[in-house]
């Protein structure tokens, strides 16, 4: 007689985001060492490029996906899968992805206007999600001792060694943080979501998603070396 053991019968998907993001990364630092580099050079790091060349774009989002090394990928996914599926639960999938999808957009653009800095890495959703998860258990009109603590003994260090060239991105970190904060504070703490959000500011402004565009690629061409 033949046991047939389905091994998805004892492995729960339990985080449907987080997982996603750390197989996709997974498989882009795989790449990137099979390509030697050129995959992330390519797609999954952010740094001042001609505003005319597509994958720019791409890579305002894609930096995050991409690691230089096994110990880069993982000091940075222990602590998103740590956090990542609690916060998954208590904010949602789709407003979650919307925070991370931000984030990185703004870490990504405010890197391109750094000249000879190239940025990848999920370090600044790591940031964004340890902010985040102090509010967890917030009380109405008070500020969480947890969160205080972290801007004392985390954020804190992420200024002070802000003008280091150490290869770690101090800016990423402070912006994430900073992301996580004005998350819960303006957006996660009223009724509407993030998607609803978003969707109404779209409809309701005049200032379409093309002249955003335009506005960064005329910022990004002026500045270029």
């Amino acid at each position: 007689m033949e046991l047939e053991i389905d091994v998805m019968d004892y492995l729960q998907y339990n985080s449907k985001l987080i997982l996603t993001f750390f197989f996709i990364s997974l498989l882009a630092l795989a790449l990137n060492y099979i390509t030697h580099d050129k995959i992330n050079t390519l797609l999954f790091s952010t740094y001042r490029s001609s505003p005319f060349n597509i994958f720019t774009y791409v890579r305002l989002v894609g930096h995050i996906i991409g690691h230089s090394s096994w110990s880069h990928f993982s000091s940075n996914f222990i602590y998103i899968l740590l956090i990542g599926p609690m916060l998954e639960e208590k904010f949602g999938t789709e407003n979650l992805f919307l925070m991370i999808l931000i984030t990185a957009i703004v870490v990504g653009i405010i890197n391109s206007f750094r000249k000879n800095v190239r940025l990848e890495g999920a370090s600044s959703i790591v940031f964004m999600f340890i902010t985040l998860s102090s509010f967890v258990n917030i009380q109405e009109g008070k500020i969480p001792l947890t969160l205080v603590l972290i801007c004392l003994f985390h954020v804190a260090d992420e200024f002070i060694d802000l003008g280091k060239k150490d290869g770690v991105s101090h800016l990423g970190h402070i912006l994430g943080a900073i992301c996580g904060c004005i998350f819960r504070f303006f957006v996660c703490g009223r009724t509407n979501t993030i998607m609803e959000i978003t969707s109404k500011l779209y409809y309701a402004s005049d200032i379409k998603l093309t002249f955003f565009l335009d506005f960064y690629a005329q910022m990004t061409y002026n500045k270029l070396c």
